[in-house]
């Protein structure tokens, strides 16, 4: 038996090879603390010394500059002779110090010969520059050329035109009609389009290739124009507002998660009905609370609903006009931080409310807008500043709600045909983005882009021969969504300035579409079949089809009908009968026959002259014809009332 101490020392070397462990007999590597402390210090000492050297031969160089330059005499050279024995004896005695102590500030010898052969040494090549001779320049310095990229930086900061992401763009196909309705949720990873044609499309950018073909399409309101989709602030569920009195909520994936009642039409005060009683006209959720969102309606009222509660509305907002009369609101809005609720109305007055208070009006502008045009968008900066407003009037207006008399800014001459017309901020809150309307054939509809402090035009991008109706900058993926009047989203971003969204689907290749799933057929599954008529049941169906793309007879192609008489024993498309030449006929005979008189009478001369067929046979024994001619008709001015021909 081995003892403790046997067991725990070194075991016998040709043992440890025998078992396989040959390593155990080497010792372990011992670390002197001490002497890497020591190394580490003379390290640094060394690295200081070459610091202040370099500093000391600048210094140097620097004065004897200065010397040749005044051209002074020898009193001059002494005392500089005088100074540098001063300035190595200091030195000589710092650097003695400096063995004892690292912290300590060190100073190397000065000589003149000492310090360029050492440059030389460290930097040998480097000869046409001296500043540069020495060690590596610290972290923090920055040359000249470092300065001019920051300048450049700096002034693309300065400079808004370069933040618009517009060098690529992607163009998905909602339909043929106006693009009324945009809706991204907060992460950007999808797009929902609605139109005139009633669908709205789910676009999944992660899953799409670059076919750009939406994943789901429906029709949640039946026959009812979109107005306005909108993810919640969570992006769980999504806000439908159609052409019809009661606004959907769906969730993700399209499925209906509530509806909003209908109210009652014969009740005259609007705050007693449950719900809307009209078409709406918009409708957006809040910022803040995932559950809450507003709507506004031809019935003359805003009101304001919980997703958990469809049997009645939350609260209600009345517009009036100055004498006191319910006016349509067209729009409506939340500030950014949910606190105010702002609708742009018919008479042309942009009316706010406290959220909490509904039946004052918080602030008001009458005239913001021409009266009897729709005020079609109203945003809010994303500071909470700022609101602004496009109008009927063709006017893009921007307000400071606590000077709400007069706009800080207006741009003119913009025309909008839509209702929905769009205008939105950019997500750095300098730009201002709205679109035009054109009529057919009357050129491009533009996106024009508007420096907020000045409102100077910016820039615009043609974006198709229709309208512009809807636009959205989405601050997270900084791309631009616009809905066209022809059916088409277009999707503007930037590959350095932008993020995932369209950038996702575009490097994706288009999937080959294979023959075998397009011929596929239904296997009718027939269990109670007698067996001679039973199928066989089929283990593969692309197997199976690709056999029978091998069988002439199965892959035979339906000959196309014959156009014209007929040829090869195949009958024309009329048919080759008589009857069917008679049918054919028929329809190109154009004679009136509504006078069945003058219908028999125009064959009586020909027939008397060229007796074909009946006459001859009875030429001895046909008496004379003889017709009745045409009396005109009595007056039947001159007979009595009870007399005339009742019609």
């Amino acid at each position: 038996l081995l003892t403790d101490a046997e067991m725990l020392g070194t075991p016998d070397p040709d043992l440890a090879a025998t078992m396989g462990f040959s390593g155990f007999g080497k010792k372990a590597r011992t670390f002197d603390l001490e002497a890497m402390f020591e190394q580490t210090r003379r390290t640094a000492v060394e690295r200081s010394r070459k610091v202040l050297e370099a500093r000391e031969r600048e210094k140097e160089e620097q004065a004897e500059k200065e010397f040749r330059g005044q051209g002074t005499g020898p009193s001059a050279s002494a005392s500089s002779a005088t100074g540098s024995g001063s300035m190595l004896t200091q030195s000589n005695k710092t650097c003695s110090d400096s063995e004892d102590s690292s912290d300590e500030e060190l100073t190397g010898p000065s000589m003149q010969s000492r310090t360029s052969a050492q440059g030389q040494a460290e930097d040998p090549g480097d000869d046409e520059d001296d500043e540069f001779i020495g060690p590596p320049l610290p972290p923090g310095f920055k040359d000249s050329d470092d300065d001019n990229d920051n300048d450049d930086t700096e002034e693309e900061d300065n400079n808004p035109l370069k933040k618009i992401p517009d060098s690529h763009e992607i163009t998905l196909q909602h339909g043929t009609k106006t693009v009324s309705a945009l809706g991204l949720d907060p992460s950007g990873a999808r797009l929902i389009t609605g139109g005139y044609d009633y669908d709205v499309k789910f676009w999944d950018f992660a899953g799409m290739d670059a076919s750009l073909q939406a994943f789901r399409s429906l029709q949640p309101c039946e026959c009812h124009q979109i107005k306005s989709l909108q993810y919640s602030s969570t992006g769980d569920v999504i806000l439908v507002v159609s052409g019809n009195s009661q606004a959907k909520v769906l969730d993700r994936d399209g499925f209906p998660v509530m509806e909003c009642i209908k109210g009652d039409q014969y009740i005259v005060d609007m705050t007693n009905t449950k719900g809307h009683t009209a078409m709406l006209n918009s409708g957006c959720w809040h910022p803040k609370i995932k559950e809450e969102f507003l709507t506004c309606s031809n019935d003359g009222t805003v009101r304001t609903w919980d997703v958990n509660n469809e049997k009645k509305h939350k609260s209600v907002f009345k517009p009036r006009s100055v004498q006191g009369k319910r006016v349509i609101p067209t729009t409506c809005t939340y500030n950014r931080d949910g606190k105010l609720i702002a609708a742009g109305c018919q008479d042309g007055s942009i009316q706010i409310w406290d959220r909490n208070m509904t039946v004052h009006t918080k602030f008001h502008c009458r005239q913001a807008h021409a009266p009897g045009t729709d005020t079609s968008c109203l945003t809010f900066s994303y500071d909470g500043t700022v609101l602004a407003s496009r109008g009927g009037d063709d006017t893009l207006k921007l307000w400071d709600i606590r000077q709400f008399k007069k706009p800080l800014n207006s741009a003119e001459r913009l025309p909008s045909f839509f209702p929905m017309t769009d205008c939105c901020f950019s997500p750095d809150d300098k730009i201002l983005v709205t679109g035009t309307s054109v009529k057919k054939g009357g050129g491009s509809g533009k996106l024009l882009f508007f420096y907020r402090e000045t409102f100077q035009k910016l820039y615009e991008i043609e974006v198709t021969d229709a309208s512009v109706v809807r636009c959205l900058w989405h601050p997270k993926l900084n791309q631009i969504m616009v809905g066209t009047g022809n059916g088409l989203a277009k999707v503007y971003y930037d590959p350095v300035k932008s993020q995932r969204g369209a950038k996702l689907c575009v490097v994706k290749t288009k999937r080959k579409e294979r023959q075998a799933e397009t011929l596929t057929q239904d296997y009718i599954i027939t269990p109670h079949a007698l067996p001679m008529f039973r199928e066989p049941r089929q283990r593969s169906t692309r197997k199976q089809l690709e056999k029978d793309r091998l069988d002439p007879m199965k892959s035979h192609k339906p000959e196309p009908p014959v156009a014209g008489p007929g040829r090869g024993g195949r009958v024309g498309t009329h048919g080759g009968t008589l009857s069917s030449y008679i049918v054919k006929n028929i329809a190109l005979d154009k004679t009136d026959d509504s006078n069945p008189r003058e219908a028999i009478l125009r064959h009586a001369k020909e027939a008397e002259e060229n007796p074909y067929w009946v006459a001859p046979a009875y030429a001895k024994t046909q008496p004379k014809t003889v017709f009745a001619e045409v009396e005109p008709e009595d007056d039947e001015t001159d007979k009595p009332e009870w007399k005339k021909r009742k019609i």
